[in-house]
């Protein structure tokens, strides 16, 4: 045996010169052996920790959505359970429509029911801070708030915050009083159908043919992939016409103001706080929230009551966080090509939609 501890009959790493130990291949096996199996084992761990996760957020959103329809006929506001006197304060938040992050039309719905049901309900204050939204969403609110002051005798309030134009102005048209914070602003009454893209140039240009097979001219009328007729112009406007109609009717009777005055200046353009008084669109203008509750209470004698805030609270299940994380992930990736641009285009433009909306203003 040599100095280095090896059989000096056998040369240090094999049975002959120049090749390998037979000892040497079985521990090298070995090795790899155990570094696919560890390599498994952790992508067997991250697999089951994915699907875990996917099917927790699956599981968590079923039972929100089982417990969505089976609670579907009740109050889910809670408005209908507050005791004792008290003023409910109704947040009208982001874009009016069926669901958005900051709003929900049937949680809106039920608080306005839920107060019109509970005894000690004495008054409906209104915290308005959107750019509008839908117009079937918006005039089924306003209805429901008419409904409201009608069966009960009380009185509506309304708080304009950064913004209440269109939608929100139309949905407050009828309140008995409004003020709105000396930053906001409201006004822009009118209908949009917002933008309608005609994409046929750039279909074109990839030599993509769009062939729409209908049953009369103008049943697909809107589509981006041909240019509208003046005929459907006609059409299209039409129907802004009648909702515009609408929205001034509203506004004269809410205000007390004649027709054809409320249609000089209800031309789509946005007003000042201060502007908006002047007009006689709103009552007053004040500094905070908490002074237009002041106002509130002493204008209509409710120094006694409560005030209980209804706002809707959006609850996110862990599905909702995978899949958003996974839509960054992709749009992270995405291209900037044309392409790109008209999957945008055609998924933003994928329905008609009449509007009682504005651009937010930050």
């Amino acid at each position: 045996m040599n100095n280095n501890g090896f059989n000096s009959g056998m040369p240090p790493y094999g049975g002959g010169a120049g090749q390998p130990h037979p000892e040497y291949h079985a521990v090298q096996d070995a090795w790899h052996g155990n570094t696919k199996k560890s390599r498994n084992k952790a992508l067997i761990i991250i697999a089951c920790i994915i699907g875990g996760l996917l099917l927790l957020g699956g599981i968590i959103a079923f039972t929100a959505s089982m417990s969505s329809m089976i609670g579907s006929t009740e109050d889910i506001s809670g408005a209908a359970s507050v005791s004792g006197s008290h003023v409910g304060v109704l947040y009208v938040e982001g874009t009016i429509s069926e669901s958005d992050d900051t709003y929900n039309h049937q949680f809106a719905l039920d608080a306005v029911q839920g107060m019109m049901d509970n005894s000690d309900n004495e008054a409906l204050m209104l915290y308005v801070d959107t750019p509008g939204g839908g117009v079937y969403e918006s005039d089924e609110l306003y209805l429901k708030i008419k409904e409201y002051q009608e069966t009960t005798e009380r009185p509506v309030y309304a708080y304009f915050a950064s913004q209440a134009t269109s939608g929100g102005y139309y949905i407050s048209a009828s309140a008995d009083r409004i003020t709105a914070n000396r930053n906001c602003r409201t006004g822009s009454i009118g209908v949009t159908m917002g933008t309608l893209y005609d994409v046929s140039g750039l279909l074109e240009k990839y030599g993509i043919k769009a062939e729409t097979i209908t049953s009369g001219e103008n049943k697909a009328m809107g589509s981006m992939t041909s240019p509208l007729t003046d005929e459907q112009k006609q059409i299209f406007q039409s129907m802004i016409d009648e909702s515009y109609e609408q929205f001034v009717s509203i506004v004269a009777d809410g205000r007390g103001l004649d027709t054809d005055y409320v249609k000089s200046i209800a031309d789509g353009r946005i007003y000042t706080a201060k502007q908006a008084e002047s007009i006689k669109l709103i009552d007053g203008v004040v500094d905070t929230y908490d002074d237009a509750v002041s106002d509130m209470t002493e204008q209509f004698g409710l120094e006694h009551c409560d005030i209980y805030e209804f706002r809707y609270q959006p609850q996110a299940g862990l599905l909702d966080g995978l899949v958003q994380s996974f839509d960054r992930f992709a749009e992270a990736f995405s291209s900037g090509s044309d392409i790109s641009a008209l999957e945008k285009i055609m998924e933003n433009n994928s329905e008609v939609r009449l509007q009682y909306m504005c651009r937010e203003i930050r």
